[in-house]
C-alpha cells in the first residue's frame, strides 16, 4: 500500500483532490485581465511574480455555473509544458494523505472526455473526493490555445 498527498479543494460544495506533486502553488484570488475571443471558461490572465499566467474557472469548465469570488476563493497554479496555468476554485485549504487502497478507479458512468481527467474516487471517512489530473482538464487544442496566450 502506498500513500500520496493530495490538495483538497471545493467547487459547489463538492470536494476534489489533485496530487500535490502536480501543484506548483496555491495563491489567493487576484483580479484577472480579460482577453478577447477566448473560450468562456478562461477568466483572463494575471501577473504572477513576473509571469503572465492564464486563469481558468473550473466551475465554468465543468459546467457548474458561474463563480462567486469571495475571501475563500483560491487559484491553484500548475505547470503545463513550461507554462504556468491557474485554476480558480471555491476553496483550497487542506492537504491530506490518502492510501492508494482508498482510491477506486473512475466509475463506468464517467465516459468520454471526462474520463481522461478524473483519475479516481477517493473515500476518506464518510466523504467522497473526486480525484483530478488538472493537466488533462483541457483538450489538446485548448492547451495549445492557452500556451499561446
Amino acid at each position: 500500500m502506498s500513500e500520496k498527498q493530495y490538495v483538497i479543494f471545493k467547487l459547489c460544495n463538492e470536494e476534489y483532490g489533485v496530487d500535490i506533486k502536480n501543484v506548483q502553488e496555491i495563491t489567493e484570488y487576484k483580479e484577472t485581465t480579460k482577453i478577447p475571443n477566448v473560450p468562456d471558461f478562461i477568466e483572463g490572465i494575471i501577473n504572477l511574480r513576473g509571469n503572465v499566467t492564464p486563469i481558468i474557472s473550473l466551475r465554468k469548465r465543468f459546467n457548474l455555473g458561474t463563480q462567486e469570488i469571495n475571501k475563500d476563493s483560491r487559484i491553484i497554479i500548475i505547470k503545463l509544458e513550461e507554462k504556468q496555468i491557474g485554476f480558480i476554485v471555491d476553496d483550497a485549504s487542506q492537504v491530506i494523505t490518502i492510501d492508494s487502497s482508498k482510491i477506486e478507479p473512475p466509475h463506468e458512468l464517467i465516459t468520454g472526455v471526462d474520463r481522461q481527467y478524473i483519475t479516481g474516487i477517493g473515500k476518506v471517512d464518510e466523504k467522497i473526493i473526486i480525484m483530478l489530473d488538472l493537466e488533462k482538464v483541457l483538450t489538446e487544442k485548448e492547451q495549445i490555445e492557452i500556451t499561446n496566450i
